[in-house]
């Protein structure tokens, strides 16, 4: 394996294991954070006691929409969902950062299998974040099936 290859390889485990660390810490929140008439009266209170920001009437706002949007709704399946998302991207780019074939090919199968659901969301909602982070998917899958099929079984 050339450097450039293994350079290609460590920056896409990089942003695996970015993407993994992310998933995981919303995870942890969406799991323990559950309570939210305790962390969304001690937030009130930080931001109209503590903060004392010009503009706090936004944020206190912003803290009153979202707890409307979440009353009601059950936030650990949403949670062990992204815990096992994230589980999954930390595996992938700590395999691939260690040049495992296996790793490198669940990357392969894991990501290129979500492609088509990410366009078909692209097409519902564009935005150019989405384009740009498909795009990004849609390299790492095709340069690692490339490697993959390039380079003999070590």
């Amino acid at each position: 394996m050339t450097e450039r290859q293994r350079f290609y390889l460590r920056l896409i485990a990089i942003l695996k294991i970015a993407k993994g660390l992310t998933l995981f810490a919303v995870a942890m929140g969406l799991l323990f954070l559950d309570d939210r008439p305790a962390w969304l009266a001690a937030l009130t209170h930080l931001v109209q006691h503590e903060m004392l920001l010009p503009h706090g009437h936004l944020l206190l706002d912003a803290l009153r929409w979202i707890d409307d949007a979440l009353t009601g709704v059950e936030l650990r399946p949403y949670g062990m969902l992204a815990l096992i998302y994230a589980l999954v991207f930390l595996t992938e780019g700590t395999g691939v950062w260690f040049e495992q074939r296996w790793a490198e090919w669940l990357l392969v199968i894991a990501t290129g299998s979500l492609i088509p659901l990410e366009l078909y969301h692209l097409a519902l909602y564009p935005s150019l974040a989405k384009l740009a982070l498909i795009a990004a998917n849609v390299a790492m899958v095709a340069y690692l099936a490339w490697l993959l099929r390039r380079e003999p079984h070590a």
